[in-house]
């Protein structure tokens, strides 16, 4: 897929903290497109190492059967900074970017504009490939919410200084909640629809847990 050359990615972590204020003006909503195909993003560590494992995984809409699937390994020099995992991770994911066809929709692992400078990971992965793109990340960064009942489906507004910035999903019984936040050209809502569209029984949506089990292996 084509990727817009947003900055360049040698820079300091208070460099990417302005870098960030300043992209996160871009960031836009909008409805869900027709959707055909999925991608799901993931990158995994060893801490004893330092490696991580790079994954993507390209599925069809809707069945969610896999069409093709990449990863790679390698160092970051981009040290862990909270509120900045996309400085570190994005580098180690460009490869496989550059290498897939362009998807509908892009799934990650991480945060959208529910960060503390509205530009999580899948906000900066999507004004990188301009495609819409969903955060779903398994913990909250920031954000309020209200009590979440424990059956499936359950769901809460995440609040950001009085701001809808996503939603909290009960996504499986018995299991920890998903916060789901639109990255880019997406409404909170449409994002969190996106992935209640890939839940298949599992606490992940497909797109992020295939990409999970595959950055997981041979690390």
């Amino acid at each position: 897929m084509n990727l817009n050359d947003l900055h360049r990615w040698d820079i300091t972590p208070k460099e990417a903290v302005s870098l960030q204020i300043e992209l996160a003006g871009s960031v836009r909503g909008g409805p869900l497109p027709e959707i055909r195909t999925v991608l799901g993003v993931d990158v995994s560590y060893r801490r004893s190492t330092g490696l991580f494992r790079a994954s993507a995984v390209l599925l069809s809409f809707p069945e969610l059967d896999r069409i093709r699937s990449s990863a790679r390994e390698g160092r970051t020099p981009f040290p862990y900074v909270p509120g900045l995992l996309s400085f570190r991770e994005i580098p180690a994911l460009l490869p496989l970017l550059g290498e897939l066809p362009p998807p509908d929709l892009i799934m990650v692992d991480g945060q959208g504009i529910a960060h503390p400078r509205g530009l999580g990971l899948a906000s900066h992965i999507g004004l990188l490939t301009g495609i819409p793109t969903i955060g779903c990340a398994k913990s909250r960064l920031v954000g309020e919410h209200m009590e979440l009942a424990d059956k499936p489906g359950a769901m809460q507004h995440l609040m950001i200084n009085r701001i809808l910035a996503g939603y909290v999903l009960r996504s499986k019984e018995r299991c920890k909640p998903l916060y789901v936040s639109p990255g880019h050209l997406l409404d909170p809502g449409e994002a969190v629809r996106g992935v209640q569209m890939c839940l298949r029984g599992y606490r992940l949506p497909e797109p992020t847990r295939l990409a999970d089990k595959l950055s997981r292996e041979k690390l």
